[in-house]
């Protein structure tokens, strides 16, 4: 049994002759039996008995795995605009009556409106599978002896299609009693019998319409909820919800044509790639009826639409509204940035920007084992980024001991002893954190298939920086990155251990994270920024090895990915709620800016674990690489950075949130972005100083925007009180207290560059000074090393003469003051409670 129902192409690539086009679907990446350090492993949720037939790899994000995870009866977000759920005897479905917005999501909660099944059906679970899927549908069998139903579940197509053979259909409302069938009312204890080919019936959701394709047959309604053929049938039944008396006449004009499959294919000319579907059609193709969302409409090439008066249906991604023809041509300009910016950095930047190249490098954690595949992945991501930009720099003597320190922190993905360790999950097919088999609290759900392609990424992101300097570690470790690369963007139905391209969904324009945990259902995706990057770690692996075909499809999955999220994530307060295109037409969602989870019945301004503005807005655009100038467009940019400023000007909230939103903003305002960057002290576990400057140098048009940023004085000085006068004495060292007015008695301190501050250290003990944890006690030199506690941002005081500057202790974000007999305590909320400080060259 042929599971994908795509043309069966052969490696390296299939070409389809298409209307003058050449479509392609590549072969697999790979065919080898994937062995890592973990070994092989089942996670504890198998797939039910629904592909009974058939053997792994499966689906695990795709919108109908609900069908065949846990028990198989989630309900799930499809076929849109339809939501649907298995029972053990029928194909429930219905479409959402109802949306609101409560102050922070949209919602359309999922709605049953009607259950078809057959008589003869014994009620056994097994007695239903999976006949057939491609990477859009999914065909569905129900059987008993020699009668079967079966359904072609195609997103996008306003009716549901029931092909019986040998079978008496049997339709149940959901939704209360039928109060009308065939015309006829039907009061309480009524029945009704028509002989036809279509049939209009009301109940408590509204009105549908069945059509028979294939002649008349007597369906009898009863008010109780029922509708039963009189006899076995051999034909097809289509179905389909009537939310106005003027759609009906499009309806009943293309009922006839309906969808079985569709393959998903692409071509590419240069650097314009096209994404095409092709739906396998029973009847006439070019008079096949199907359902547009925004992020089609704006891509297709010559499309035939007719008005969108004559067909709708509103859903968390805005309104479906109707298309002809069986194929569907989307255009997209595809990305032609690879390792780094495509312009050199703003010379006014570039001292300070090596500078932190070399702090960064030279201060980089030790190569320890790591404890999950997330923060790992987010960590070798970022370090991988110095070493090509200190290659764009030409500063080539710091990329190898980059190349060592990630050389050395994969070593323990090939390590079976360490904690976090890859193994091959049999009962799906993939890759996951070990750990995480049976445990969906581990690495966010990664032994279940959550956010592959958020973990997978950075991998090969950083895996890539290493190939691309090493050729002998990619002759070893290459076959091993290749199953990452594998797990999320294989492009072909024949890799016998991967499904295809796992989280992404054609039809929806985007991926989804969500896998198979607790029985699946509906899909969700929070950070649009980690899944971009899923797929450009995907095009650097592809670029560093050489595989064209597998960098043009990374670059068609970014384009694809990229334009979702500027239509479904990114919000336009002065955008037309009208616009056909518009997904979101109350005003109230679209002024918050920015989606934080986009989800099947459910889309807002909100995370499921955290609730700050900046949170929000920061996980749509971390990591900040440079393939992202694409998706950061100017004016989201601004929006962004005037809905959180109270937040980004609230010294409590993290920098690590704040710096790539300053990123962001860079797109709309580099030199400002700069301002705003150089008072970061951190930046967070994907996101670094160097990067932080890097990006923003290299903005289209920025000039000059790093001359007014400012930086702690470097050099040896004495600590002068501006108030008293008195020096900070050698005397009282290791704590610093001011309490001298000779200068021959005080203490020398070197100051140091550190990224947007710097380290004070006494020269006389050669110790660095600390700030206090709790703000109570004076500071100290008394540090041999210099870590997070012994940063200080040293600044021209606000409203003081020329040449005071406060003193900001980097760790808690509190000003040095002066307490009692002069000590300088870590303990001022704010710039005005802080003490003023000369430096006085020694």
């Amino acid at each position: 049994m042929v599971w994908l129902r795509n043309h069966v192409l052969a490696a390296p690539c299939g070409l389809l002759a298409l209307r003058g086009a050449v479509a392609l679907v590549f072969g697999p990446i790979g065919t080898d039996r994937p062995a890592p350090a973990g070994g092989s492993i089942a996670n504890d949720q198998p797939p039910s008995s629904f592909f009974q037939g058939f053997s792994p790899p499966y689906p695990t994000n795709d919108w109908w795995v609900g069908f065949a995870a846990g028990t198989g009866n989630a309900v799930v977000g499809g076929p849109f605009p339809y939501q649907s759920s298995l029972t053990a005897t029928a194909i429930q479905f219905g479409i959402s009556a109802s949306r609101d917005f409560d102050g922070t999501s949209i919602h359309q909660p999922s709605q049953t409106d009607w259950a078809v099944g057959f008589v003869e059906h014994n009620g056994d679970v097994k007695n239903h599978k999976a006949l057939a899927w491609d990477t859009q549908s999914v065909t569905v069998q129900y059987f008993t002896g020699s009668s079967t139903l079966t359904s072609y579940l195609v997103p996008g197509s306003p009716y549901l299609t029931f092909s019986y053979s040998g079978a008496t259909p049997k339709l149940t409302s959901a939704q209360g009693a039928i109060t009308s069938f065939g015309g006829s009312t039907l009061g309480s204890g009524a029945s009704a019998t028509v002989t036809g080919t279509k049939f209009q019936v009301i109940n408590g959701a509204g009105t549908y319409i069945i059509y028979s394709l294939s002649g008349a047959l007597s369906l009898t309604a009863t008010n109780a909820g029922t509708i039963t053929a009189g006899s076995k049938f051999n034909g097809v039944l289509r179905v389909v919800k009537l939310n106005a008396p003027g759609h009906q006449s499009l309806l009943d004009q293309y009922s006839a044509n309906y969808p079985t499959a569709v393959a998903t294919d692409y071509d590419f000319s240069g650097d314009v790639g096209t994404l095409r579907f092709t739906w396998t059609v029973t009847g006439n193709a070019a008079n096949l009826l199907m359902l547009t969302w925004p992020h089609h409409r704006i891509k297709l090439q010559n499309p035939n639409f007719p008005a969108t008066s004559s067909l709708s249906y509103l859903t968390t991604k805005g309104y479906m509204y109707p298309a002809l023809g069986n194929v569907w041509n989307m255009r997209y300009d595809l990305p032609t940035i690879t390792w780094n910016a495509p312009r050199t950095p703003d010379s006014s930047c570039t001292a300070n920007l090596i500078a932190g190249l070399q702090y960064e490098i030279a201060h980089l954690p030790a190569v320890t084992m790591p404890g999950d595949f997330y923060f790992f992945g987010g960590h070798v991501g970022m370090v991988s980024r110095l070493a090509l930009i200190a290659e764009h720099v030409g500063r080539n003597d710091l990329v190898q001991p980059v190349i060592n320190y990630l050389k050395g922190m994969f070593g323990y993905m090939f390590n079976s002893a360490s904690t976090a360790v890859p193994a091959y999950e049999t009962g799906w097919g993939g890759i996951i954190n070990r750990a995480g088999y049976n445990n969906v609290w581990v690495d966010y759900g990664n032994g279940y298939y959550n956010d592959h392609h958020f973990h997978y990424g950075y991998f090969l992101a950083a895996a890539a920086v290493i190939a691309k300097h090493d050729s002998g570690w990619l002759n070893t470790y290459g076959p091993t990155m290749k199953w990452y690369l594998r797990d999320i963007v294989n492009p072909s139905k024949n890799d016998p251990y991967f499904p295809v391209t796992r989280c992404r969904d054609w039809f929806a324009g985007h991926s989804w994270a969500s896998g198979i945990a607790n029985g699946a259902g509906p899909r969700d995706q929070e950070s649009i920024g980690e899944a971009v990057n899923g797929y450009y770690g995907a095009l650097l692996w592809a670029d560093a090895t050489g595989n064209t075909d597998i960098k043009n499809y990374a670059r068609l999955l970014i384009a694809t990915e990229q334009h979702a999220a500027q239509v479904y994530w990114h919000l336009y307060p002065t955008a037309s709620a009208t616009s056909r295109d518009q997904p979101y037409p109350e005003q109230a969602i679209r002024n918050l800016v920015t989606i934080g989870n986009v989800m099947d019945f459910q889309a807002g301004a909100w995370l499921f674990w955290g609730a700050q503005k900046v949170e929000i807005a920061a996980i749509q655009i971390l990591p900040v690489t440079p393939i992202n100038e694409y998706m950061y467009d100017a004016s989201w940019a601004q929006a962004v950075h005037d809905y959180t400023l109270t937040e980004l000007n609230d010294p409590t909230i993290g920098d690590e949130w704040k710096s790539v939103i300053h990123l962001a903003y860079s797109q709309a305002n580099p030199t400002a972005a700069a301002q705003l960057s150089s008072s970061l002290t951190s930046w967070g576990t994907g996101n670094s100083f160097s990067n932080q400057l890097y990006y923003l140098s290299t903005r289209s048009g920025a000039s000059n925007v790093c001359a007014a940023a400012p930086s702690n004085p470097i050099g040896t000085f004495y600590i002068q009180s501006a108030s008293s006068n008195a020096y900070v004495t050698a005397s009282t060292l290791p704590d610093l207290t001011a309490s001298t007015t000779t200068q021959s008695l005080a203490a020398k301190f070197n100051f140091a560059f550190a990224p947007n501050a710097g380290t004070i250290s006494a020269v006389s003990n050669n110790k660095f000074v600390t700030a206090d944890s709790s703000g109570s006690y004076t500071i100290s030199a008394a540090r041999d090393v210099a870590s997070s506690w012994e940063i200080f941002v040293i600044r021209p005081k606000q409203g003081a003469a020329s040449g005071i500057y406060s003193i900001l202790a980097g760790s808690n974000k509190q000003y040095l003051t002066l307490g009692s007999g002069g000590a300088l305590v870590n303990n001022g909320a704010t710039e005005s409670s802080s003490a003023g400080f000369r430096l006085v060259a020694a």
